[in-house]
């Protein structure tokens, strides 16, 4: 265990011999192809034109790894070594974010500019170490070709995804961050921002103790994340409704609701009762402000009626815990 955290067991790259160098480099291009493969699988439904941009790409490998092997058995025969990335100590590691559902356009474009610079880079330093004419040919060939695959990159997107077909997978990305995220996430700081206001206060004015009155904030405010998380994941799978995971939609919601209702549960920390009262208006004042501007920035809806309709809601729920802490 204790190596392979700390790489004992692998091998450094000046120790490989120009065998295992190619044996790597074909490896490497394989392994590059299947991940293009897998993105563009995961592309396919969301964003079809951008998943054939990554299956030409994918082909592409496949050429640099034919080329590769058919050297490696005019020098070396018919039997190639395994040797992977993970056998190389230093060499860079591919994060299996190919597994991920859904998958961002965007990110997946800088994963794979990122792979062929990599790429560049490692043809570059494995041609140095090679005596063989054909095979630092071949090698300096392919790092020129990986250099280049940002321009292939560029002339497969304007092939494949015009402007406005990139318009729509953009405008599709936002939507599908909105639902998976923003939604839950504005529905969470809602609840945990205004459906604590009751209890938390009511405490304070009931007990003017700041002491309790943080504890019921923080019973109140994981209590309901843990119930809006365990609700969001039950209430929707995300297949019909296109919201995506519920695992994701869930934890979104469950943070945001205890975050909010700890905004002004945490102010009661401070030992003076009217100081922590002041603060936790204070913060109850930006957290009504945050959810209207996500409102107005994500959800579209006109600022001064999200502040209108956020400030109403709060101002009432605050009333009525002073009212019921008074009483």
């Amino acid at each position: 265990m204790l190596s392979r955290v700390f790489g004992f067991s692998r091998r450094p790259f000046e120790s490989l011999s120009e065998q295992e160098i190619l044996a790597l480099a074909i490896s490497s291009e394989e392994d590059d192809g299947r991940i293009y493969r897998a993105y563009a699988d995961g592309l396919a439904e969301s964003f079809p034109q951008s998943a054939k941009v990554f299956e030409e790409m994918a082909e592409e490998e496949d050429g640099h790894r034919d080329s590769l092997i058919e050297l490696f058995r005019k020098r070396f025969g018919e039997r190639i070594p395994l040797i992977r990335r993970e056998h190389v100590k230093g060499y860079y590691e591919r994060k299996p974010d190919w597994l991920v559902r859904p998958l961002g356009i965007e990110h997946v474009r800088s994963q794979a500019e990122a792979m062929e610079r990599q790429a560049y880079l490692f043809y570059v330093e494995a041609a140095k170490r090679t005596t063989d004419a054909s095979t630092r040919k071949l090698l300096n060939d392919l790092a020129i070709a990986e250099q280049g695959h940002e321009t292939l990159a560029q002339r497969l997107e304007q092939k494949h995804v015009p402007g406005d077909v990139k318009d729509e997978e953009a405008a599709a990305e936002q939507r599908q961050f909105i639902l998976t995220y923003v939604q839950p996430g504005l529905a969470g700081l809602m609840d945990g921002s205004v459906s604590t206001l009751a209890p938390i206060f009511a405490a304070a004015f009931a007990t003017h103790d700041t002491w309790q009155t943080f504890l019921v904030g923080l019973a109140a405010s994981i209590g309901a994340g843990i119930s809006m998380g365990f609700t969001e994941v039950a209430s929707d799978d995300g297949k019909l409704s296109g919201r995506g995971s519920p695992i994701k939609r869930g934890i979104t919601t469950g943070v945001m609701t205890s975050a909010g209702g700890l905004g002004h549960a945490l102010p009661y920390l401070i030992p003076h009762f009217w100081t922590a009262t002041a603060v936790a208006a204070v913060v109850v004042f930006f957290e009504l402000w945050a959810i209207a501007f996500v409102q107005n920035r994500y959800m579209q809806t006109p600022f001064l009626r999200a502040a209108f309709q956020v400030v109403l809601g709060g101002a009432l729920v605050f009333a009525a815990g002073v009212l019921i802490g008074n009483a």
